[in-house]
C-alpha cells in the first residue's frame, strides 16, 4: 500500500459528454493518481463521497506528442477510473466537496 491520502487519490471528476452519459447507468468517471491500486480507489471514493462501490476499472491515456514554436513536448499520462456504484446510490460531481 502506498503512503497517499484519499485526497491525494482522487484528483478531479472528468466532465465529458461521455461520462455524464455513463452517469446514467451509475458509473461517475475520475482522474486518478499513476500510482493508485484499484482498492485504493475504491476505499477513497466510499470515504469522500460516503456511498457504496461495486467495481473499479481503470485505464491509462497515453500522453499525445504536441509541438510549441518548434520544441517537440509530451503531455503527461493521465489514469482514468470508472467506478461503478451499488443500485441507489449516487454522487452529484456538480456540487463538489
Amino acid at each position: 500500500m502506498s503512503k497517499l491520502t484519499h485526497y491525494d487519490i482522487i484528483r478531479s471528476p472528468v466532465i465529458t459528454e461521455k461520462s455524464t452519459m455513463a452517469s446514467e447507468v451509475n458509473q461517475v468517471v475520475f482522474d486518478v493518481a499513476g500510482e493508485a491500486s484499484k482498492p485504493e480507489i475504491k476505499a477513497a471514493v466510499e470515504a469522500l463521497f460516503s456511498v457504496r462501490v461495486k467495481a473499479v476499472n481503470t485505464l491509462v491515456r497515453k500522453g499525445k506528442i504536441k509541438r510549441f514554436r518548434g520544441v517537440k513536448g509530451r503531455r503527461p499520462d493521465v489514469k482514468k477510473a470508472v467506478v461503478t456504484l451499488v443500485d441507489g446510490q449516487s454522487i452529484d460531481i456538480a456540487s463538489g466537496l
